[in-house]
Order: C-alpha cells, then structure tokens, then sequence
C-alpha cells in the first residue's frame, strides 16, 4: 500500500514545478494501478529545496526535494525499496537542521495542514484562542494582549496592545479593523505565505480583534500581485461564515463581526496605513497627516485598528497560550517571535521563524548558508527596499528593534536580502532614490522633490570628473538626506535615505570616494 504524499500549493513551489510534479504523480499512479493518497498543503518554508515533497512514514514525514517531474518514476520505485538511497532524499523533515532549530509558533502549521481545511485546522488547536477571547471578554482579552509585549510586525513595531485600548475606548457607532496585507517589501513573503497557506489564523485574529474592540466590520487589503493569496483567502472567508466563526453570532459570543478582501492597485505607497486607508475609501492613496490617528480616526473618519498579517496572526496564539507564553520569547522589549525572510544571493533562502535575539550573522551564515554564488558576503538590506545595507562587520548585532536602531537600521517586516561582493552600491543607491520618486504619493516636497534630486545628485556624483567635485557631490548628498529623513510626513521619504547613507558610510570606493569623506 502506497503511503500519503504531500506536496505544497504555495505559489512560490508552484512557480517551480509543483503542479508538474503532482501530475506526474496522477500519471505514473494511473500507469502503475496504485491507490494515490495525494494533499497539497501549505509551504514549509525551504524553499531552495521546493518542490519539497513530503512522504509519510512510521518514523514521521520524510522529504524528497528539489523534485521535478522527472524524478517521480525513480522516486516511486525507491520507495517500494530503500527510499534513504534515492539521490534527493532529505530523510526525516522535523530533523532538518534548518527546520529544527526553529520556533515555530506563528508557523507551526506551516507544511503541515491543507489550508482549506478547517478540520485540519481545529485539530491542530486552530479557533482555541478565539474561543478563550469569548470566554475572557473583551477586557481582559485587550489586557492579554498588552501584557503579551506584542509589537507592530509591519515596521514601525508600536505596542499593540496601546492600539487596542485606544480603539475599544473610543465611543462609536460603527468601528473597522484593517488588516494591511500589502507586503510589497523587496524579500519579504511571509505575508504571502500565511495568506496562502494559513488562511483561518489570520481570520480568527482579526476575529478577536473585532469582537474585543467592538468593531463589527474587517477588511483584508491585499497586494494585486497575490492573486492565489486573495483567492484563498475569499475561499476561507465562505467556509468561516457556513461554520459560525463569521456573521451575526461569532463563534457563539453574540457579537457580530465579518471581513472582505480588496485588492490593491500595485502602489507601494499604499502599505502606509492612512494611504491604504484612502485607498479602501476610493480615493487616490495619500499619506494622511497624523493625527488625529487612525485608531481614533481611521476609514471613513471611524475608529480604526489597522495592523499588518503576522501582528494579527499572532494573537490567536496569544490568547490560546496566555500573555506569559508569548513573554518567554524574545529579549528586552522585543518579545515573542518574529518571521525573518531570506532572499537576494543567498545559498538557503527561505523562512526562519526565530524569538528575537539571534543575530544577523546566524540568520544569513547559518541558516542562509552565505551567498548562493559562493562569493564573500558584502552586505545585507534589511527591512525592504529602503532599509540599510549593513555590513559584515555590523552582522553580530542581535536581531532587536532597539539594538538595530542603535546601528542606524531597521527589522521593518524581517526581510533580509544578501548580496555578494560584486554588487554596485552606488547603483543601489541611486536605485533607492529612483524608487521613492516613483512610488511617493506627492504629498509633501521633502519626498517629492528630494527622491528626483537624489538621482541627479548620485548621477552627478558618479560622472564627477575629479575627486573634489565627488566630495562636493557627495556632501550635498548628504545635506538632502538629512532634509529627507527628517522632513518627509511618512516613512517613505523619511527612509530613502538609509541605503543611501549606509552605503555611502561603508562601502565609499564604490562612489570614487576615500572613507574619511564619506564619513565625515
């Protein structure tokens, strides 16, 4: 009897040969006349080694991967002998170094369950914390989540347990929680991956977000480039309400609370709350000025709780485990767990969910692997496309909010893109000032004005026929980075400049500058 396979339906494994993978599977059954027991699941997180297939094992799950198509006949016929001899066996998942030495909690799911399944779900404790916020109340539900140190995982890393008190305060009639699902971060995906392959999570969270600030409505904003995250989630959302967790009664509290999906347009704008906010009103996306703040004023002038995916999805743990279970993770005030994404030339590259204190250099040498052409690390950015580039020298820092604002930088979202030693960081700072003019909304003239001058500046720069004209340059540069950061109304133009100085600060023979005036 042929044992259940499991292959992932995560659109990154799909975009590398999943489905092929899986139809190959149909097909060599069909061939062979063997009884297929087949389940695509969600994505581990490995993803140099997808399409990751799973087999199910008296010992536990074992692993096949990368797979292709063409591996399925030589796969099928090692497992009726010695499946540990076939050329791409991983043996026991559980036990990959890079999977083991992980804390998952956000993702304990992960490559686990179906994600359409809401019996796969509840059986791996899925809806226990919703029904303890039932329980508890709204209160005291609000008081765990305060307690818990729970901190914005989009960025800005505010208390959030601040946030609901403010809400659940608020006098009302009409109250909305906002999910900000526009992960449009350069090496970031873990969004994406909860979307696609955790759906119910994200649901019950803002489900407890809603029945405990008194907020009868949700919406989902996702990013136009996840088209299988919004179809799975519309999926989720339909099975949620024909079980009881959505609607007029959720979950039986007699509190009232469902959600929608919207897409996005494709403006990176539009991952700055208020923007996103007018863009949920109809409107062109625009930063808004602060305050009145959107959890006093949010959509359409209301009470707002707007929080991104992983903030959201982390409180069903929060109030299935208790605030002193979320506490014992983490350091200083950086508490609990925290997804981190590796991209860019990375030989490993893939989710790691670890509780805050390791640092970067585990995070890209040990679990990364270093550089996926084998070249001597460089830099890595970390925090998107307008994070620092932080050098080899700074990689010991632990990975903490506060411990990397002290090295001038940002956690942001957790993601990490790692380059190698032939990357152009000129180039990439020009390319930061070339993304802010792009993307800003207009509103204020620091980030307007200042994006499209830094690229003439840089340009200038570069094309400097002699060194006192580069040092000239270069200390305008500066001067507009200064005016940049602390004068733009929004992070988008106030963090332009941190690629732009931290690559001048450390790597300065790319500009045809000497360090001590880059530094100066």
């Amino acid at each position: 009897m042929m044992p259940r396979f499991y292959l992932p339906g995560d659109s990154l494994a799909r975009a590398v040969g999943a489905d092929e993978v899986a139809v190959a599977f149909a097909a060599q059954a069909g061939q062979r006349e063997l009884p297929l027991d087949f389940q695509r699941t969600s994505s581990r997180g490995l993803y140099w080694l997808e399409p990751l297939l799973e087999v199910d094992t008296p010992q536990g799950r074992i692993g096949f991967g990368p797979l292709t198509a063409a591996d399925v006949p030589s796969l099928l016929d090692a497992l009726q002998s010695e499946p540990s001899a076939h050329p791409l066996a991983l043996g026991l998942v559980e036990e990959l170094p890079y999977l083991k030495s992980q804390q998952r909690l956000l993702f304990a799911r992960a490559g686990v369950t179906r994600p359409l399944s809401l019996d796969d779900y509840l059986a791996h404790k899925g809806f226990e914390g919703l029904k303890r916020a039932i329980d508890i109340g709204g209160e005291q539900t609000a008081t765990e989540v305060f307690d818990s140190g729970l901190r914005g995982r989009g960025g800005a890393a505010f208390p959030a347990g601040i946030k609901w008190r403010t809400v659940r305060a608020t006098p009302a009639a009409q109250k909305y929680i906002v999910c900000n699902a526009d992960e449009g971060d350069s090496g970031t995906f873990a969004d994406r991956m909860l979307m696609e392959g955790d759906p119910f999570l994200l649901i019950e969270g803002m489900a407890i977000a809603g029945i405990t600030v008194g907020a009868s409505y949700g919406y989902i904003y996702v990013r136009s480039e996840y088209p299988q995250a919004v179809a799975t989630l519309n999926e989720a959302l339909n099975i949620a309400r024909t079980h009881g967790y959505l609607g007029a009664n959720v979950g039986g509290s007699g509190h009232a609370f469902d959600m929608e999906v919207r897409v996005g347009a494709g403006a990176y704008i539009c991952g700055e709350e208020t923007a996103l906010l007018d863009s949920l009103e109809g409107k062109r996306g625009i930063v808004r000025a602060k305050p009145p703040i959107p959890a006093l004023q949010g959509l359409f002038g209301l009470p707002t709780l707007v929080h991104n995916v992983i903030t959201l999805a982390s409180v069903p743990l929060i109030l299935a485990k208790g605030a002193q279970f979320y506490r014992d993770y983490g350091m200083g005030r950086s508490l609990g767990t925290m997804p981190f994404q590796l991209a860019g030339n990375i030989k490993h590259g893939g989710l790691v969910e670890r509780a805050f204190g390791l640092t970067l250099r585990e995070l890209v040498e040990d679990y990364g692997g270093g550089t996926a052409s084998g070249r001597p690390l460089k830099a890595a950015q970390v925090g998107g496309p307008l994070g620092t580039w932080v050098p080899p020298s700074q990689f010991d820092t632990p990975l903490d909010y506060e411990a990397f604002t002290a090295i001038g930088a940002m956690l942001g979202h957790g993601g990490v893109v790692v380059a190698d030693d032939t990357l152009d960081m000129a180039q990439m700072a020009r390319f930061a000032m070339q993304f802010c003019a792009e993307e800003s909304c207009g509103k204020c003239t620091p980030c307007r004005i200042g994006s499209t001058r830094g690229v003439e500046v840089i340009d200038r720069l570069l094309s400097a026929p002699d060194q006192s004209a580069r040092d000239e340059q270069a200390l305008v540069l500066k001067d507009l980075c200064d005016t940049m950061q602390y004068g733009s109304l929004c992070a988008l133009g106030g963090m332009a400049p941190f690629p732009v100085a931290s690559a001048l600060k450390y790597f300065p023979a790319d500009f045809g500058l000497q360090p001590s005036e880059a530094d100066q």
